[in-house]
This record gives C-alpha cells, sequence and structure tokens, in this order.
C-alpha cells in the first residue's frame, strides 16, 4: 500500500475508486466498506484509494475539548488498512483551513482533480464539507457530473448493535473488551515501549514490563485487571495486565504494566504490543502486599484459563 501524506503527492489514478472518512478503528462496519471497494475495483480492473485526515477532525475543531481518545494510531490505522488490500492511502492534513472548503470544493478538487474518482464508496450518513453540509443525496447530483458514480452502504449492524466507534470507545471506557472485540472484528490492541518502574512486581512475584504508550491520545481500557497476548517482536506470549493508579500502595500516578507468562527476558527500550481479550476484574486497594499477591495468583489463574483457547499463528 502506498501512503501519500499530502494531497500533492498523490498522482491521478485512471480508474479510482475510493472511499472517504477517519476510519477510526477499522471496524467491522469500515471493514464491509473496504470489502466492498475491493468487489468493485477487482471487477472494473481499478485501484482502491482511502482518504482518511489526521489529525482527528474533533481535535481540530474543538480544540477546547482535548477528551477524545483515538481507537487507533496513525500507523496502526495504516497497517490495519493494508491489511484490508487498500492500494493507496492519502491522508489529508487535517487543519482549520482545511476544514472551510465546501463540499463542491472537495468533490471538484480532490475527488476529481486529485484522485480521479470513478466509483465512490461511502458509508451510512457520510458527510463531508464545511460544516458537514456534503450529503449522499448531493454526491447523487453531481456525480454524474464529474464522470463517477456513488454507492452507499446500508448501516451495519452486529447482533441489532450499530457499529460506530464512539461505541467502541464506550465499550472500553467499561472494560468491556468483549464487545469491542466483537465490534472491532478483532482483539483492541495498543502499542508501547517497556519503561522502568519501581519493580514492586519482582517483589510480589510477577515482574511486570512497564508500558509508556506512544500516543497521548490512544484510548486505554479502563483501570482494571485484564487477559492479554504481547507480541514483542515476532513472537507472541499469554499474560494479565493492570492498569490503574495502584491504590495499594497509594499510588498518584496511572501506570499499564503487564506480567507475561514463561517471560523473564530484559526488554526496557523494546515495543510490546498488547491484545486485550478479557476484563477479569476492577481495580482495588488491598489491606496489603500479601492480600495483593495472594489475589495476583488468582488472576493469573484465571487469565490461563481464558487465553488457553487463544492460537498463536507459527
Amino acid at each position: 500500500m502506498k501512503i501519500y501524506t499530502a494531497v500533492d503527492e498523490f498522482k491521478k489514478l485512471d480508474h479510482a475508486v475510493v472511499t472517504s472518512g477517519t476510519f477510526d478503528g477499522v471496524h467491522v462496519g469500515h471493514q464491509q466498506i473496504l470489502h466492498r471497494l475491493k468487489e468493485i475495483a477487482l471487477r472494473e480492473n481499478g485501484e482502491t484509494v482511502v482518504i482518511t485526515f489526521w489529525p482527528h477532525p474533533q481535535l481540530v475543531l474543538q480544540p477546547e475539548n482535548q477528551t477524545l481518545k483515538l481507537l487507533t494510531t496513525f500507523e496502526e490505522k495504516a497497517a490495519l488498512l493494508a491489511a484490508e488490500g487498500v492500494h493507496h492511502l492519502l491522508r489529508i492534513p487535517f487543519t482549520k483551513e482545511f476544514s472551510q472548503i465546501s463540499s463542491q470544493e472537495f468533490i471538484h478538487d480532490i475527488l476529481v482533480g486529485t484522485i480521479g474518482t470513478k466509483k465512490l464508496v461511502i458509508g451510512y450518513d457520510h458527510r463531508f464539507g464545511h460544516n458537514r453540509e456534503g450529503s449522499f443525496e448531493q454526491l447523487l447530483v453531481n456525480g454524474p457530473g464529474y464522470g463517477f458514480a456513488v454507492e452507499e452502504i446500508s448501516r451495519q449492524d452486529v447482533d441489532d448493535m450499530a457499529v460506530s466507534s464512539s461505541k467502541i470507545r464506550q465499550a472500553l471506557n467499561q472494560g468491556a473488551v468483549d464487545t469491542a472485540a466483537h465490534l472491532l472484528g478483532r482483539p483492541y490492541s495498543l502499542r508501547g515501549v517497556v519503561v522502568k518502574g519501581d519493580q514492586l512486581g519482582r517483589v510480589l512475584g510477577f515482574p511486570t514490563a512497564n508500558i509508556d504508550v506512544d500516543s497521548r491520545h490512544k484510548l486505554i481500557p479502563a483501570d482494571g485487571i485484564y487477559a492479554v497476548t504481547v507480541q514483542h517482536h515476532a513472537r507472541q506470549y499469554r499474560g494479565m495486565l493492570y492498569v490503574g493508579p495502584r491504590p495499594t500502595v497509594n499510588g498518584t500516578t496511572h501506570v499499564i504494566e503487564v506480567n507475561l507468562f514463561d517471560f523473564n527476558a530484559e526488554i526496557y527500550g523494546e515495543m510490546l504490543t498488547v491484545f486485550f481479550y478479557a476484563w477479569l476484574r476492577g481495580d482495588q486497594k488491598f489491606a496489603n502486599l500479601e492480600e495483593l499477591k495472594a489475589q495476583l495468583y488468582l488472576d493469573r489463574e484465571a487469565a490461563m484459563k481464558i487465553l488457553e483457547s487463544v492460537t498463536f499463528a507459527p
């Protein structure tokens, strides 16, 4: 997949099959759009193009409200789109100036002038242009005059639950990583570098890798204990992960630390990717470290039971 970080880097295609959106999470609803995109491109001997925006528009249009957390960093999003077989990814820098362009300008300058769109596939209730004025109906009217056809994907439901990035965020904020995985079509993940902690885990017999997540906008699931798998280089391990302030030792900052089963190497400064499979319990304050240690043994047993059915690719 070719990635373009500015509009002027893109070279116009002969037969572009295009979709546009933020695609945060690349969830099952997004995947339906991408599958349709590929079907059309294969049938018509075209090339697939995804237009996305970075930073997320809400972070630019509502600078006073920086509470939005994202399901995917741009790098994670790009990797997921590449795995879906997308040919071209155009990342348009989203600025206040860009937000002012009209829907007509977007169609004329970007969809037609820059990309050479022949078929546009959009999701349910997709809006674009200044104040989100552009609509599917407008595209139907303008498309033929510009030489492209438009198709709208109907609302995608999973078990009668409408799929959206905001609904997945809500599930993760409640610790419901199983629900998030159902809507994403895969376990939720985060990645970060291993940093030094105070090594309390070693004292308790549960050495942990403290993870510094590589984006301040990345959504961290609710405080608690989770059954997870972890990828380190090309290998994967089972483990349990803690998110929270460590109230038993009167902690003052949130930490993310993972105890890897059957692993004892020093990996400071190295990158880990964590996949969330199940929420085991909420965070709690224990009377002393011995009580905490006893609970950690129970947590490990519960995590191992949940993860025993998880198989790793060779």
